[in-house]
């Protein structure tokens, strides 16, 4: 037997590929023989297999994948020893231990046991980071046999630039290069090579060369050893922490241009890394403050400076700026020199004071980014990370006694330097002071900005230099994005604070991310620093007017409830209140704004929406808030199972609407709420919410609501009655629709498949002239269970496949696998359930994902029915009991009995009859306290036809809440 993970990952017996399972068994393979002999547990292989989302039946897969591999390469391979499992590779080849084996020797040819890149056809990070190992293994013995072939340059040159092409960024290989051309008399080419990979590093990784590729370039080159005078630069401050990266990056290039948000750090970046270079400047070390925007130094005065530091005497100065500039290029590049330009206006003012020469270098500190200016290394300035926040702080304010106070205050400064720096000294200046007291100072957004300064060091003060430098439309935008809150948002948002086109918001922005005021968050979205944001609040509150705000705030509600309505259509959630009038000249105004992709444009923007109702609400706009949160149950929130987000709107705008004293929101936002709660199973919480909805405020809506979890709880004759008494009272077409599926679902699981029948035509009627495709889908699958509970299934089979190829369309992820597992049903009634085995299992991972506890039970089930089907009784009571587990947290006794019905004729395949006869009675009896026609069924018997026609009709949920 021999096992092979250098390719594809397979086992061979006798030249023969052995069957080994699906990618789940392959990768299982793979850990245990990578372990290398030693025990992994299950719980690490659950891990590795379904990573942070394990299905309930994980450790029962797991099982199922440890007797197949047993199977494949024999009893004795795989050794368990509680709770874990080891391979034992005795008389087996395995080409990963060859290769290990061979690498150590260089006579042997380890390459060979090479069939293609490792793991492959196998997912996950598991196996990216154990191919990526591989590989590296792999180029190692690449690299040591083209290392050792460098004395014959001309023979690995052709290899190498192979290579060099496989991994461009390979640094090391890439320096092998240059000294292969180098040896070959090709140094032109070898310096080619370098700043080819210089560039490619900068463009794609935005770093520089590391220390290999610096020491076969420099290897090329002359080396010099300079010495220092003068020094103008202000002293090194004695705690400087962190920033090795960008120290590092300075230290490669010549010139930089470090840019970034008030408060980040940048000039004493500079002043540090010009102090640390670890070379030295003959020439001399030069510095000038430049002022910035508002009152920003001439170059030619700076130019005056310069030249008298480096020995011009005050009478030979050159009189004009052209001049002074070509006699302080001619003395640095003779000398060499560091310049420090702080504090730099734009590229205009900086381009003269460039130092010339190769042996110079010029760094540039400036709030805005530099982009024009050619030559610079461009450096931005990011946050501290925790490791260098935490030593900045206790490097000054010393000790470390309290840990996670410092990690807070690190927080609440949102790693800004000068915030931080600030804390440092006034801890260090009170050391009888606790961390934990500025914290609770610091908490409090009022005031936070009081709090950061000490001396002449102010973080309030840094940023309004650079507010004050802005353009007056930029300092509105930012105002108002700091009064909004929104953490993260896109152009649009900006268009409507403002009432602006998107080209006019976009050019605001523009100017605010140059400022480094606003940071890009990636996906053309934009971020504000914490600090700024309260800094943009405080000037909100004191430029703008109440009345003001307020409408910008209205203004942007209604927007997003516009956009939120267009984006999602029409659910049940928009028939409890009327749509406003206005609303397609409202989007007529704002059609630059439209979504061409409205469920990815929900799925993006539902961070800002909630923020607005959350806003809207502490604003008590409640009437804003309390429809936006419910537009936003047509949405993504409801789509994809977003019950945070849900539960975060609702509670905010139900807030909101009890202070304002608004009842009919309150209602509404109580439905919500209610549905909120019947599509996390939890059914019991969502009639008690309905119910309050209905005190405040009878809709018809809500109670038809009602009546839907009634049914799914299996309150049939409850369910029923609601029904009947809602559906005189709707007018909305709609909610007709809806009503009349509703009561025809629940006719159907009373055993009344007439009454069904002419319901479910009635309701696909009204869908049809809605033009609504999902809820015709969705009434399709129902008829579809109606036919099947006949017996009818031809008929079936189609109405099912129907509303399959309907759902798909919608895109509906989970109304999708309540189709595919009806459809499933009739296959199995069939004789044909193998067929489906493959989309039901990937419907129970939907499931999974989407947090649907209710469907994962069904589905379970019918995984449970189609090995009944099919005879394998122990694999069925295994799908069946998970089932249950499933039925009995949710609280739904009649899907309980269902499947202890099920069970019952499993148990009794089995041979284990007494078990079967108790669990038989148990279902009887819940059958018959719901009233649901199975309790007048006959029990199955096991025999002949268990396989096909005597699985049993059971009448499974025909459709949740229409999405």
């Amino acid at each position: 037997m021999e096992l092979r993970l250098l390719g594809s990952v397979e086992a061979v017996q006798n030249g023969q590929t052995v069957a080994l399972g699906g990618p789940k068994p392959r990768l299982v393979l793979a850990a245990l023989v990578l372990a290398r002999g030693r025990l992994v547990s299950a719980h690490r292989l659950i891990d590795l297999l379904w990573e942070d989302d394990p299905p309930k039946s994980a450790l029962g897969l797991l099982h199922t994948y440890m007797s197949g591999l047993r199977r494949a390469l024999g009893p004795e391979a795989i050794v368990t020893d509680e709770g874990s499992y080891r391979l034992d590779s005795t008389g087996m080849r395995v080409d990963v231990y060859e290769f290990e084996r061979k690498a150590q020797d260089p006579a042997e040819d380890a390459e060979a046991e090479w069939r293609g890149p490792a793991l492959a056809g196998l997912t996950g990070s598991f196996a990216r980071s154990q191919a990526k190992l591989l590989e590296e293994a792999r180029l190692a013995v690449v690299e040591r046999r083209v290392v050792a072939g460098l004395d014959r340059p001309g023979e690995v040159l052709t290899e190498l630039r192979q290579l060099v092409e496989q991994h461009p960024f390979h640094e090391r290989l890439r320096a092998h290069l240059i000294t292969a051309l180098d040896r070959t008399g090709r140094r032109r080419d070898a310096m080619a090579v370098f700043h080819e990979t210089r560039r490619l590093l900068a463009e794609e990784l935005g770093v520089e060369p590391g220390r290999e590729l610096q020491e076969a370039y420099r290897a090329l080159l002359e080396e010099h050893e300079p010495q220092a005078v003068p020094d103008l630069l202000p002293a090194d401050i004695p705690d400087f922490v962190g920033r090795e990266d960008e120290v590092r990056r300075i230290h490669q290039a010549r010139i930089v241009a470090i840019s970034g948000p008030p408060g980040a750090g940048k000039t004493t970046l500079a002043v540090h890394a010009a102090r640390t270079f670890p070379v030295n400047f003959p020439g001399g070390r030069l510095y000038a403050d430049l002022r910035g925007t508002l009152r920003p130094l001439d170059p030619f005065d700076v130019l005056g400076r310069f030249l008298r530091a480096l020995g011009v005497a005050a009478g030979d100065l050159p009189a004009t700026l052209d001049e002074r500039v070509e006699s302080y290029r001619m003395l640095t590049a003779a000398c060499g020199v560091v310049v420090v330009l702080d504090d730099a206006a734009d590229e205009r003012q900086v381009r003269p004071l460039l130092p010339g020469g190769t042996a110079s270098r010029c760094l540039i500190a400036s709030r805005a980014r530099l982009a024009a200016l050619e030559p610079a290394e461009q450096i931005g300035m990011p946050l501290l990370g925790e490791e260098e926040g935490l030593a900045l702080l206790t490097a000054t304010a010393g000790g470390g006694a309290d840990p996670a106070a410092a990690r807070e205050i690190l927080r609440l400064c949102g790693h800004l330097p000068l915030a931080v720096r600030i804390m440092a000294a006034r801890l260090a200046a009170r050391p009888d002071r606790p961390m934990s007291s500025m914290v609770a100072r610091l908490r409090e957004q009022r005031r936070i900005l009081d709090e950061l300064r000490v001396g002449d060091l102010e973080v309030r003060g840094s940023v309004a230099l650079s507010y004050d430098a802005l353009p007056a439309p930029a300092r509105r935008a930012l105002r108002l994005l700091g009064w909004l809150g929104v953490a993260d948002f896109a152009p649009w948002v900006v268009a409507v604070l403002m009432d602006v086109t998107l080209i006019d918001a976009d050019d605001v922005i523009d100017t605010l991310v140059h400022a480094h005021l606003l940071d890009v968050s990636g996906g053309l979205r934009f971020r504000l620093h914490d600090l700024v944001r309260v800094f943009a609040w405080e000037r909100a509150h004191a430029e703008e007017e109440r009345e003001e705000l307020t409408s910008v705030a209205t203004r942007a509600g209604e927007l997003c409830l516009l956009l939120v309505e267009h984006a999602s259509g029409g659910t049940p959630m928009r028939t409890l209140r009327p749509p406003r009038s206005g609303e397609t000249s409202g989007l007529d105004r704002w059609q630059a704004l439209l979504p061409k992709h409205p469920l990815d444009w929900l799925d993006v923007e539902q961070g800002t929406l909630v923020h607005v109702v959350e806003r809207a609400g502490e604003l008590d706009l409640a009437n804003v808030a309390t429809r936006l949160a419910t537009a936003l149950c047509s949405s993504s929130f409801a789509v994809e199972n977003r019950f945070h987000h849900w539960w975060r709107t609702h509670t905010a705008a139900l807030e909101s609407a009890r202070r304002a004293g608004d009842r009919s929101g309150e209602a509404l936002v109580l439905s919500g709420l209610g549905w909120l709660r019947a599509e996390q199973d939890r059914l019991d919480e969502a009639i008690d919410y309905y119910r309050q909805a209905l005190e405040c405020d009878e809709n018809p809506v809500t109670r038809l609501l009602l009546a839907s979890v009634l049914r799914e709880r299996g309150d049939l004759v409850a369910a029923l009655a609601t029904a009947d008494e809602v559906l005189p009272a709707l007018t909305d077409p709609r909610a007709v629709a809806r009503a009349e599926h509703g009561r025809a679902m629940t006719l159907l699981e009373l055993g009344d498949f007439a009454a069904a029948r002419a319901g479910h035509e009635k309701a696909l009627a009204a869908y049809q002239a809605l033009g609504d495709d999902h809820g015709v889908g969705l009434v399709r699958r129902s008829i579809g269970i109606v036919f099947r509970a006949e017996g009818r299934l031809d008929e079936a089979a189609r109405e099912s496949e129907e509303s399959l190829r309907q759902l798909s369309a919608a895109g509906d992820r989970l109304m999708i696998v309540y189709a595919t597992q009806s459809l499933a049903k009739v296959r199995i009634r069939q004789g044909r359930g193998e067929e489906v085995r493959a989309e039901l299992l990937s419907a129970l991972d939907t499931c999974h994902e989407m947090q649907d506890g209710f469907g994962e039970a069904l589905v379970r089930r019918t995984l449970g029915e189609l090995e009944l089907a099919a005879g394998r009784f122990t694999e069925a009571i295994g799908h069946l009991r998970q089932a249950l587990d499933w039925w009995e947290s949710l609280n739904l006794t009649l899907w309980r009995a269902r499947t202890l019905r099920d069970l019952a004729t499993a148990l009794a395949g089995r041979g284990a009859a007494a078990e079967a006869d108790a669990t038989h009675l148990e279902a009887q009896r819940l059958f018959m306290h719901h009233g649901s026609r199975e309790a007048g069924e006959p029990r199955r018997v096991v025999g002949h036809a268990t396989r096909t026609a005597a699985v049993p009709r059971i009448v499974e949920r025909p459709g949740r809440t229409p999405r």
